[in-house]
């Protein structure tokens, strides 16, 4: 994932005349990840099908999350070059030896995926004679990244975010005195000239990145031979399954804006999701008929009619921006088009003033407000950005301060007191890249308002007496301290999301998911080591627990088996039934369906000289009653 290193991003240079790259950036387009695999993975069956159920992974939630981004697979060092099943896709490219185009880049469709679904049954036996593995092992690289280059160039979309994902277990594609390996190194300035990103997913642990890919991808990057860091291959594969390689900042972006630190001090950023959020599918109104999708579209339509007959002389339909607002001063109308409502609206800008800093201990750990948003510099508008937040981010980590803010995120929006919490990039504290989505920058946290503060006493609210002891309530805080984790909730899944999702699969695709809705919290087995320490403190305070006897049910006495059910008791005085005000309070406090059908039938004979049917039920005889009363 494309984050901002303050390490490298830094390095700018202050002549005016240079271009930036990131001012040339285009944040519309789509995004299209080519999977390129080595045929070598066939020496070993199960790398090869685990390479294989990867792109499958990648492929079934690029449909289910966007299925507007292009996927294609494309095999290298094949001895064999089968044609795709659309033939006519390879018009204008030519394919060179040893590489086989399996699916050029499409958007994803369920042929597509189903397609692709089949050719991995039989793929573990019929790989070897369909595609077969190049003479001498020893393909083109500088050849077959060329032919990557031009399906992106010819998938005929406009892209802002290209990645080829190669994955193999060899260190490097050519020995290294061979001239094809120089040439595959001449490649990698193609790609940085072509803002093509490449990415090495190693199907082994123990991958050697200082043959050839250290060299390859730091040129094809344009950064510094030293600045690389060897990534773990695991995390690499289980990024690749989750399909996390899209989650590019950039097209996550919710929005530019500048930051004002001082008079003629301004720099340009951007913010984003503090996590990634989980993408629901769109609702479809569905016509229950013919089960086509409804199509809303609003029409304003002016009509002028004649004052006296109210008919209608003309009528004709506009635009929304064309529309207009009027209100009558008087004899006199005032009309105020939409145009000059959205000057008005769009007064200001949306930007960040600087008010002032506080110490971190004054910000508290949690706030219900909102959700937190994340910030990153950004030189596409004012060069320079990067190196003055990056001083403000260390020294706020320096000093354990935090900038508190007036922030006006979007247009038309109410402006917001924020705090920008400096967070530094953690480290992997385990063996989850799920931790690692987030780098360095500033934590937008939303600061209450007086309509978010509740005073509430707890005290007097839903109390309860509480007869522990405080030695009794030390131990429980030790304990619930044991249990606690740190929620993150880009490390659980949704269930919701996930049975929807696996339902989908099932009924499009005939492929059964695994529900993990929750699989990532922590074991009740690892809990009850954690607390096991405390158990000994625990039964000298509170003792052995004594379970409580189960309640037993009541038994029938003997007499009654068999006996006739007994009649049910009046819940109505029946003496008083012959009363007038006895009746109308009845009626009044809705008391009558505690009477029973006799006192009812009883009730309409003697106060309104009605008989009843005997066929008539009890709600009957009640709605009877207060239609005569009424």
């Amino acid at each position: 994932m494309t984050t901002w290193n303050p390490d490298i991003d830094v390095q700018l240079t202050d002549s005016e005349d240079e271009e930036d790259i990131a001012m040339k950036r285009d944040f519309h387009g789509r995004e299209a990840i080519l999977f390129v695999v080595d045929a070598h993975l066939q020496e070993c069956k199960e790398r090869l099908m685990e390479a294989f159920q990867l792109i499958s992974s990648a492929f079934i939630s690029g449909m289910l999350v966007n299925d507007k981004d292009l996927m294609g697979l494309v095999f290298a060092n094949t001895q064999h070059s089968p044609p795709p099943l659309e033939t006519e896709c390879l018009d204008n490219i030519v394919v060179p030896m040893n590489c086989a185009v399996f699916l050029p880049l499409r958007q994803l469709t369920k042929p597509i995926v189903e397609h692709y679904l089949q050719f991995i049954v039989s793929a573990e036996e019929l790989f070897a004679t369909d595609y077969g593995l190049a003479e001498n092992g020893r393909g083109n690289f500088a050849a077959t990244i060329r032919l990557c280059i031009e399906l992106l160039e010819k998938c005929g979309k406009k892209l802002n975010n290209a990645k080829i994902v190669y994955i193999t277990d060899k260190d490097t594609p050519h020995p290294v005195a061979s001239n094809e390996f120089q040439a595959a190194l001449q490649k990698a300035s193609d790609l940085e000239g072509k803002e093509f990103e490449f990415h090495v997913i190693p199907m082994i642990d123990d991958f050697d990145y200082e043959p050839f890919y250290k060299e390859f991808i730091t040129l094809s990057r344009a950064i510094d031979i030293d600045a690389f860091q060897v990534p773990d291959a695991q995390l690499l594969r289980e990024i690749l399954a989750d399909r996390k390689l899209k989650q590019d900042f950039l097209r996550r972006c919710l929005g530019h804006f500048t930051l004002k630190l001082g008079p003629n001090l301004v720099i340009s950023a951007q913010y984003y999701n503090y996590f990634q959020r989980r993408a629901y599918p769109n609702k479809v109104h569905i016509l229950r008929e013919d089960n086509s999708v409804v199509r809303k579209k609003r029409v304003i339509l002016v009509r002028e009619q004649d004052e006296e007959t109210q008919d209608i002389k003309h009528e004709f339909q506009i635009k929304s921006t064309d529309g207009w607002y009027e209100c009558k001063m008087g004899e006199e109308s005032l009309r105020i088009t939409n145009t000059q409502m959205n000057i008005v609206r769009d007064f200001h800008r949306p930007e960040m003033m600087l008010l002032g800093f506080k110490h971190r201990s004054s910000l508290p750990e949690v706030i219900y407000s909102k959700p937190a948003n994340f910030m990153y510099p950004d030189d596409q508008n004012i060069i320079g950005s990067k190196k003055l937040f990056r001083a403000l981010w260390q020294r706020c980590l320096e000093r354990e301060k935090i900038a508190i803010c007036l922030f006006l995120g979007k247009r038309k929006s109410v402006p917001r007191y924020v705090a920008l919490v400096p967070v530094e990039a953690e480290q992997s504290r385990d063996n989850n890249y799920r931790s690692l989505l987030s780098g360095d920058g500033f934590k937008i946290v939303y600061l209450p308002e007086a309509k978010h503060i509740r005073n509430i006493d707890l005290c007097d609210w839903n109390s309860t007496a509480n007869t522990a002891s405080d030695e009794e309530v030390d131990l429980f805080q030790k304990i619930i301290k044991k249990l606690r984790i740190d929620y993150q909730p880009n490390m659980i899944n949704d269930p919701n999301l996930e049975l929807l999702q696996s339902n989908l699969l099932a009924l499009s695709l005939d492929f059964k998911t695994d529900d993990r809705g929750l699989a990532r919290v922590q074991d009740p087995v690892v809990q009850d080591e954690r607390i096991s320490k405390f158990l000994p403190e625990y039964e000298e305070l509170f003792g052995n627990e004594i379970e409580p006897a189960k309640k037993r049910s009541a038994s029938r006495p003997a007499a009654s088996v068999g006996a006739s059910r007994a009649p049910k008791v009046s819940k109505i005085d029946g003496d008083q039934l012959g009363s007038n005000e006895y009746v109308n309070q009845l009626i009044d406090d809705e008391r009558l369906t505690n009477c029973t059908v006799a006192q009812l039938c009883h009730i309409l004979k003697t106060h309104f000289d009605v008989e009843p049917p005997k066929s008539m039920k009890k709600g009957q005889l009640v709605d009877r009653i207060k239609t005569l009363s009424s």
